[in-house]
């Protein structure tokens, strides 16, 4: 059993002095430092910057951080005297700034069959806003697994959620308003620096600090409801088998812990499935299996912090450069697989709008937060954070328990430990789950590829873009036949797939399998020829007709060792659309190295 309380620490949130920006107009100088591609800081004693805004102070405005360039350049005379520097903008930074709440929209909901709604969902505004301080704690709380919590710890929770969604509407600490911080900056309330560019934390390296800072101050909240600061939230253990199902604190529909706007055929003793897309009559012991070989290969061989964390998403830059490994699956597949068929947009869970609106979303989150943990613990050198401080100086807005707006930056959230908590201890089964081949032996992919066009299956060669309405086949060459034992140290071999476009309101999956074999028979994640899965969930933003421009990166170094093909000129990669056949299109598939 759980232990119902820790030793209290003391408050969480050290109020700082107040900073308040001016309010800048939406068409922001951000715009003429667009960059076309990433970039790794290589200096920053290119130009030497102490913009200061001590003399920005303004009680009247909640613009924060906004300032950074403009200031830069205006401290070298003007714009115009700084015509270097515009001509090498990579010599600035260019840290996603938290939102200026003036400047949030409405957030948008569109399906193809109910068209589109608005949603009022910006946040109070205040005009003060505080820099976030680690908080004092004399003892770390422990977040329980939520199968195994006591009584005790039921009747502490339900109480403060019970208190939470009785405050009044307009406080940025009700259960609704905390909701719609996810509603605000997943369906484009908020801009990036550029009013064509709408800010969104996921499918980018955003993802992880994000949600993990929304859900300490959600905590904190329902903490300070119920006097007691030591409160720790559940975490739905879905990577293990006892927790796969819909914890059964979360069904009772006199508890305010329930929500009516979920699957009503994915309910307890239902196993969840981390690889949904479809319903499968899996057995219960191939839907174990199915799980944590999924579990296995997203945490065990996504070894960098590009494959885990997500893509490098900077100030100014359209959103989706790429998601990592956890984000698309489980917890894209989990969000789906909870949602409600029922509803015109797939409420609650199963859309990025409303999905706060579910109590079991933050127990969902609690775990994928606690993946993030266990990745860094996991053997391999390249297990580390991003240095970029680009990433580490990105900030998001987030109202405390006292109801202070915050400014909260990624550097602040890379170790739980400094923010009070952590997980309790649980067994991790899926580390002794490693994927298997298929077949025994060789499957090079000219083998393959001769097969399938035996049995009438068009292998695709340099034919882009390609639209997933079928099965696709393409060959795809290798840049190295072979790799240094150094080389295969200090580089991920991994598979892109550039450009996917589709419609942001419609639910879109398809499955990636190496080498795999000529028939159409369903390979299952506990093959090694699974490389992984695309999907999405419906969302929207402002800028109507503006598709999702995404890629998948897959590594495929085990892979690739584990089929014995490691010697070949060629991959065949197979791609299976699983849901929206026709919706989605790939401009390009390639391998490349990476190193971090």
């Amino acid at each position: 059993m759980a232990s119902t309380v820790n030793s209290p620490p003391t408050t969480g949130i050290l109020p700082n002095s107040s900073l308040q920006t001016p309010f800048l107009p939406k068409t922001s100088q951000l715009s003429i430092f667009k960059k076309k591609k990433p970039f790794t800081f290589a200096s920053r004693k290119v130009v030497s910057c102490k913009a200061s805004n001590g003399s920005q102070n303004n009680e009247h405005s909640s613009s924060p951080n906004r300032f950074d360039r403009r200031d830069v350049l205006l401290g070298l005379g003007s714009v115009y005297g700084a015509t270097n520097l515009v001509m090498d903008p990579f010599a600035l930074a260019a840290p996603v700034s938290s939102p200026d709440l003036d400047l949030c929209e409405k957030a948008t909901v569109a399906s193809k069959s109910a068209g589109t709604m608005k949603v009022a969902c910006c946040p109070p505004k205040s005009a003060k806003i505080i820099d976030f301080k680690p908080p004092k704690f004399s003892k770390i709380r422990y977040r329980p697994a939520a199968q195994s919590v006591d009584p005790e710890y039921l009747d502490k929770f339900t109480k403060a959620m019970e208190l939470m969604k009785a405050l009044p509407i307009d406080d940025p600490r009700s259960f609704m308003q905390q909701a719609n911080v996810h509603c605000a900056y997943c369906n484009g309330a908020y801009d990036n620096g550029d009013p064509s560019h709408e800010l969104q934390v996921h499918f980018s390296w955003l993802f992880f600090p994000f949600h993990r800072l929304y859900l300490y101050f959600y905590e904190r909240i329902l903490g300070n409801l119920i006097g007691d600061p030591n409160f720790a939230m559940p975490f739905w253990n879905w990577d293990a088998p006892r927790g796969m199902p819909i914890p059964e604190i979360y069904v009772d529909p006199n508890s305010p812990l329930y929500d009516e706007k979920r699957n009503v055929d994915h309910q307890p003793p239902k196993l969840a499935d981390l690889d949904y897309s479809v319903e499968e009559d899996l057995s219960k012991r191939d839907q174990i299996k199915s799980n944590l070989s999924v579990m296995y290969r997203q945490m065990v061989t996504n070894k960098t912090a590009t494959l885990f964390l997500g893509k490098p998403y900077r100030a100014g830059e359209k959103s989706s450069p790429g998601a990592g490994s956890i984000e698309q699956s489980p917890h894209t597949d989990i969000h789906k697989w909870v949602g409600d068929q029922r509803e015109t947009y797939k409420e609650d869970m199963g859309n990025f709008y409303s999905a706060g609106r579910d109590p079991l979303f933050y127990a969902h989150h609690c775990n994928v937060d606690r993946m993030w943990n266990i990745w860094k613990s996991l053997p391999g050198k390249k297990r580390r954070d991003f240095t970029d401080t680009d990433w580490l100086d990105s900030s998001f807005l987030f109202y405390d328990e006292n109801a202070n707006l915050v400014r909260a930056k990624v550097r602040d959230a890379l170790d739980t430990k400094t923010l009070g908590y952590d997980y309790q201890k649980v067994n991790i089964p899926w580390l002794k789950n490693k994927p298997t081949p298929r077949r025994p032996g060789k499957a090079s992919a000219k083998g393959q590829a001769k097969a399938a066009e035996t049995n009438n299956t068009t292998v695709i060669r340099n034919v882009f873009p390609i639209v997933l309405d079928k099965l696709v086949r393409v060959e795809v060459p290798r840049p190295k036949k072979s790799r240094t034992k150094l080389e295969k140290e200090d580089e991920e071999e991994v598979l892109v797939l550039q450009n996917i476009q589709l419609d942001r309101d419609v639910g879109v999956k398809f499955n990636v399998y190496i080498n795999d074999e000529d028939d159409e028979t369903p390979t299952g994640p506990e093959d090694s020829e699974f490389a992984g899965s695309f999907s999405n969930i419906p969302h929207n933003q402002n800028k109507a007709g503006v598709k999702l421009d995404t890629s998948l990166t897959l590594p495929i170094s085990d892979l690739l060792e584990d089929l014995d093909v490691e010697g070949d000129d060629n991959i065949l990669v197979t791609l299976v659309p699983k849901e929206g056949k026709g919706l989605v299109s790939i401009g390009n598939i390639k391998i490349e190295y990476i190193r971090e």
